[in-house]
């Protein structure tokens, strides 16, 4: 593998971690679709209910398990870009261990 290939792991190693810090403070902008979908209904539904007078509780809870499965979401994307890079790493190193151990000095 090439540099080219760590570099392009290390941009998306970054964005994806910028993401789960924005998902972390609450933003919108890193969810997908669907979640961002559920998150504005969720929010609607409470707004109507607080005109209302009513509780807000399901849709704070909507909101709250949106939130959570779009961090782990996130996380788990993180790790595996992490296992793929370290995989990198390792085989980058092997073929190098191999070409030196080959010379015949």
């Amino acid at each position: 593998m090439s540099n080219a290939d760590l570099r392009r792991l290390d941009r998306e190693i970054r964005a994806t971690t910028k993401k789960l810090e924005a998902v972390r403070r609450g933003e919108l902008w890193p969810l997908n679709g669907r979640e961002r979908r559920v998150m504005l209904r969720a929010a609607a539904s409470g707004t109507y209910r607080v005109a209302r007078g009513r509780s807000t509780g399901r849709a704070e809870e909507r909101i709250e398990s949106t939130g959570s499965a779009a961090e782990m979401r996130l996380t788990a994307e993180l790790s595996a870009l992490h296992a793929e890079r370290q995989r990198i790493v390792t085989e980058t190193a092997r073929a190098k261990a191999k070409r030196k151990s080959s010379g015949w000095f």
